[in-house]
C-alpha cells in the first residue's frame, strides 16, 4: 500500500495511492488505515504534503564511508544521530528556503524509514515489524553555520530542511536500492543502500535502546557521496529506486518586514 497525504480544497487528507490515483482513506495511517475506494483525483490533481507527521525525526550522520571519506571526516565507530525540529518537515513541490545567514546550502539525498508502531528495546531481528514503510527524503544542511557551531541542530534544524515525500511504501524492500540527489537534471549523489554503514536493523535496535518511537516517526538513514551546494532557483530531486521523486526548488529568504 502508498499511504499519501493530501489537500484538495479542505483540510489535509489521509489516502491511498492506486495507478496513479488518489483514493480516500480513514481510519488511522500505520495502525488500521484502509481505502473507502472513493478516487479523489490523480497525484496531479491534488496536492500532495509530506506523507508523516512525525514527533520525532532522527537523523543518522555520515553513514555511507564515501561521504564520511569526501568531506574529510572520520568514519564513526557507533552511528551518528541528531534531530531536526518536526517544524522542519515539508512536502513534495513545497518551497526550500536558503537562509539570509548562511553562504552555502547542501542537500542530502536519503531514505527514510517510517515507524510502524511503538518502538522500545527493539531487537535487530525484529526490526522489520516496527517499519511501516518507506519514503524519500532530504536532509537540508547549512553547511557552513553546522561547521561554525560545532554541533548540527542550528546548520540542519531551519524551517523548510526536511523534505519528506511523495508516499509511504508500506511493502517495499530497502537492502539495495539506488539513492539519488538530481540538481536541474544534473545526477550528483548516486548511492547503494547496501553500502550503508549501519544497517537498517541496527540502527533500529541502536537508537531504540535510548528513546521511543511512535507511529509515524521517521528515521532518514544517511546520505551518499556526492553532495555539493545548490543556490536559489535550483530544483532538487531525490530519487529512491521504486520509491518515486521528492522535488523542491530553492528560494532566497525574504528580507525581514520592519515594523
Amino acid at each position: 500500500m502508498k499511504i499519501v497525504r493530501y489537500q484538495t480544497t479542505g483540510p489535509p487528507s489521509w489516502g491511498v495511492l492506486s495507478d496513479g490515483v488518489v483514493l480516500a482513506a480513514e481510519g488511522t495511517p500505520f495502525v488500521d488505515l484502509r481505502s473507502t475506494g472513493r478516487p479523489v483525483g490523480t497525484v496531479d490533481e491534488v496536492t500532495l504534503l509530506a506523507p508523516v507527521t512525525p514527533r520525532t525525526v532522527l537523523c543518522v550522520g555520515r553513514n555511507y564511508r564515501s561521504h564520511a571519506e569526501e568531506f574529510g571526516n572520520k568514519v564513526p565507530d557507533e552511528p551518528l544521530l541528531f534531530l531536526k525540529p518536526p517544524a522542519s518537515v515539508i512536502g513534495p513541490g513545497d518551497d526550500v528556503v536558503y537562509p539570509r545567514i548562511s553562504g552555502r546550502l547542501d542537500p542530502e539525498a536519503e531514505l527514510v524509514l517510517v515507524i510502524g508502531k511503538q518502538a522500545r528495546s527493539v531487537a535487530a531481528a525484529d526490526a522489520w515489524d516496527v517499519i511501516g514503510g518507506y519514503t524519500c527524503g532530504n536532509d537540508i544542511t547549512a553547511r557552513d553555520i553546522q561547521k561554525s557551531d560545532g554541533q548540527w541542530t542550528r546548520g540542519k534544524g531551519f524551517d523548510t530542511f526536511c523534505p519528506i515525500g511523495p508516499w509511504v511504501d508500506t511493502e517495499y524492500d530497502p537492502t539495495d536500492v539506488r539513492v539519488s540527489c538530481i540538481v536541474d537534471g544534473e545526477r550528483r549523489q548516486d548511492g547503494r543502500t547496501k553500502d550503508l554503514i549501519f544497517p537498517i536493523p541496527f540502527l533500529i535496535e541502536y537508537i531504540t535502546r535510548f528513546t521511543t518511537l511512535e507511529p509515524g516517526d521517521v528515521i532518514l538513514s544517511g546520505t551518499p557521496e556526492g553532495v555539493r551546494p545548490v543556490q536559489p532557483g535550483n530544483t532538487i530531486t531525490v530519487e529512491v529506486e521504486g520509491l518515486g521523486a521528492l522535488s523542491n526548488r530553492v528560494v532566497a529568504e525574504l528580507a525581514a518586514q520592519s515594523a
